[in-house]
């Protein structure tokens, strides 16, 4: 995180070297590189950071409480109905203030969210949320295609611009407009995430230990909605953030829980956003690439990956506990014999036998009880007419 930030506050036009960075930021608005690095990269810095941790505990939370390493906001409508709850007032030509875009954001993942768990029944089964959830969010993509083709030339840059995710151009009031939402949506992560742990043992279980599990469900995807509507409603949909922080979380502390998962998530995905906010600022400048095109083309195959090795490393570990174990069958004495086994010309439920040997067994000479046969089987009764 620490060499991101300096590669992002240093490299560009004016380059700035890390040991002048101080001094940048002291003199402010006195010289040209002050003036680039207070008023553009260091607001820009702090936006990646905090979208990046919003997105990676909002990955975290949904994907404990449905239970699937795979629920991201992208594949439950939540990022879909952010994006068109602000892009559909830019191609309506509607004047809003700058201030009303979260509440806009904020109404459509809850619609697309809220549209998700509807049709899969409250949350009922986790699997069905999640492909609830993808067609939901394929439906308001469309939606979104079909405001694109009702737009100008110019909005419609800006929208494909915004629907990839981009921290261009983005100021002090993009940053200080988030921190209400982080007021409200920090105390609820720390609220949920022992819940988040008690759902990760079924339905069933959570619900004999006292959590009710649709509740719980509900309560984390309002948690998700408070995080992921914001980030997008200024930077845009970046894309499989959600996804990858997560996994990283996992893959470098692989035996701890979701309390433990979640601040690692937040600081995984904050990593993961400035880190791809440098290339799609240098890697074809002067033109800047969105941000979210970086996160998709690195973030997929390297979530991938650490699923795969995550579930290696659990193979891995079960193999000695499954090597080590003893066999079924006999367990030979000290001299070589099974224990388990009868003995030869001894009888295996002799009565009055001493721990050391059993008696000899001897063929019974007295009649069979009644209703057996000779044999020792039972006779069969015939039902009388």
């Amino acid at each position: 995180m620490a060499a991101s930030a300096i590669c992002a506050l240093s490299l560009g036009t004016p380059y700035v070297p890390p040991h002048r960075l101080a001094a940048a930021v002291a003199e402010g608005d006195t010289t040209l590189a002050g003036i680039v690095v207070t008023e553009l990269r260091v607001p820009r810095v702090l936006l990646a950071f905090v979208a990046g941790a919003c997105l990676g505990a909002a990955g975290l939370v949904l994907q404990e409480a449905l239970r699937n390493p795979l629920a991201v906001p992208e594949m439950l409508g939540v990022s879909s109905g952010a994006a068109l709850g602000v892009a559909a007032p830019l191609v309506l030509t509607l004047s809003l203030p700058a201030a009303v875009q979260p509440l806009l954001a904020i109404g459509g993942a809850a619609l697309g969210g809220g549209l998700t768990l509807l049709v899969a029944g409250l949350g009922r089964s986790p699997s069905a949320v999640l492909l609830t959830g993808a067609a939901v969010a394929a439906g308001l993509q469309a939606a979104l295609l079909v405001l694109m083709v009702m737009a100008d030339q110019l909005d419609l840059q800006l929208i494909y611009r915004y629907l990839l995710g981009s921290l261009s151009a983005r100021t002090w009031d993009d940053v200080t407009g988030l921190w209400p939402w982080l007021l409200l949506a920090v105390p609820a992560l720390v609220l949920c995430a022992p819940v988040l742990a008690v759902m990760r043992l079924g339905d069933e279980d959570a619900e004999a230990l006292g959590v009710r599990a649709r509740r719980a469900r509900l309560a984390a995807l309002a948690i998700a909605v408070v995080l992921i509507a914001p980030v997008t409603a200024v930077c845009g949909p970046v894309a499989w953030v959600g996804f990858l922080a997560p996994h990283l979380s996992r893959w470098f502390a692989p035996g701890a829980g979701a309390v433990r998962w979640l601040p690692w998530s937040a600081a995984w995905g904050a990593v993961v956003v400035m880190a791809a906010d440098v290339p799609a600022r240098l890697a074809l400048a002067p033109v800047e690439t969105p941000a979210g095109a970086w996160t998709a083309l690195l973030g997929v195959p390297a979530g991938v990956a650490l699923m795969r090795s995550g579930g290696r490393r659990r193979r891995t570990r079960r193999a000695p506990a499954a090597a080590g174990a003893p066999l079924p069958g006999p367990r030979p004495t000290a001299s070589g014999a099974a224990a388990d086994g009868p003995r030869a010309g001894s009888s295996h439920h002799a009565r009055g036998a001493g721990p050391a040997q059993a008696r000899p067994s001897a063929p019974s000479c007295a009649p069979p009880p009644p209703g057996t046969a000779a044999s020792g089987r039972p006779r069969r009764r015939t039902r009388r007419s």
